[in-house]
Order: structure tokens, then C-alpha cells, then sequence
């Protein structure tokens, strides 16, 4: 991994919130450290109700981690676009977020319990 990024393990229980609603709790996040940025957390998939993501069009390049797809979030009033994303397949130096999703947190809510 580049000195760029850090990843590891985020400690305690963590929860990710949208329009009122609960989207996921885990125990197995993951925090990427990148640059000067503030830290990301990572959910496994598998700790998300994927039911409330739709895929979207979206997609980006980052230069450190690879191409990001994009999901929006369907909540009870509204459509949150583009406010979840996800590395399939990251470059090999940040492997360890494959397939884990990150929210925008501008527009949901991503606390520590």
C-alpha cells in the first residue's frame, strides 16, 4: 500500500443512516486514510440492506484506489443520488476494500455507536 492511503480495521460498532432509516450496523468496517482527507469508513456489503441501493450511471477514476461505481439510496421521501460507492476491483495496493461501500456524508449519516 502507498504511503497515501492507510487502511485498518475501524474499532467498535459502526452505523450508517439515511432519511430516518437505519441502512447497515458492522463491527468490520473498515477506515481508509487518505492524505489530508478525512477518514472513510468502509461497510462490508454484507452488513448493508442492499435493498435501498440502486446501482447508478455514475462512475469514477481514482488514481490511488482504482474505478468507484455508484449507488443512490431510496429512501421513504426521497432519492439520495450517487451518495454510496464501492471499488469491485481497487488497485492491488488497497485490496481490502473490494466490494466494502463507502457513503457520502454529506448525505447520510456514518457514526460510531
Amino acid at each position: 500500500m502507498s504511503d497515501h492511503i492507510k487502511i485498518h480495521k475501524a474499532n467498535g460498532k459502526w452505523v450508517v443512516r439515511a432519511g430516518g432509516a437505519i441502512l447497515g450496523e458492522s463491527r468490520n468496517a473498515l477506515e481508509l486514510l487518505e492524505g489530508d482527507m478525512k477518514p472513510v469508513i468502509y461497510f462490508p456489503r454484507d452488513d448493508i440492506a442492499m435493498i435501498f441501493l440502486d446501482e447508478s450511471d455514475q462512475s469514477s477514476h481514482c488514481p490511488h484506489k482504482g474505478d468507484a461505481r455508484y449507488y443512490s439510496i431510496q429512501t421513504k421521501s426521497l432519492v439520495l443520488e450517487n451518495a454510496v460507492w464501492s471499488y469491485e476491483n481497487p488497485l492491488e495496493s488497497v485490496a481490502q476494500i473490494k466490494g466494502y461501500l463507502a457513503f457520502d456524508p454529506a448525505q447520510v449519516t456514518v457514526e460510531e455507536l
